[in-house]
């Protein structure tokens, strides 16, 4: 089963390291990647650049609204993710917590599924 380890940080924490520190996180999370693609396991990961010049696209009633970052309501923003394959939820949770960012910020497991599944369970 896929599970997608969605990397949530604070907004503004990169700002707060130097140069140094970046580099020396980035490179931990890059080895933790190739750890991931050795054991079998890593499908695809990516960093994602600070919403600062990200949109929000919304369309209503025919409408396109585009909402460009930064958002003043976000207090956190998805910085990266890795997408694993995975037996159980148990092991995703696991590598989860392997990962070097767990110390930094939140890693949130999330199983890959079609929307109409969680419309039947509610």
């Amino acid at each position: 089963m896929s599970y997608m380890l969605l990397i949530v940080e604070p907004i503004g924490q990169r700002r707060t390291r130097s140069e140094a520190e970046g580099r020396e996180a980035y490179e931990r999370m890059q080895r933790f990647g190739e750890d991931l693609q050795a054991r079998g396991l890593l499908r695809a990961s990516e960093s994602l650049a600070s919403q600062a010049d990200a949109a929000r696209v919304e369309v209503r009633g025919g409408k396109r609204r585009v909402l460009d970052g930064p958002f003043a309501e976000a207090k956190e923003m998805i910085g990266g993710f890795f997408l694993l394959n995975c037996h159980t939820r148990d092991e995703a949770i696991a590598i989860a917590a392997e990962c070097p960012a767990a110390q930094w910020c939140t890693v949130e497991v999330r199983a890959l599924a079609p929307c109409y599944e969680e419309a039947q369970r509610a």
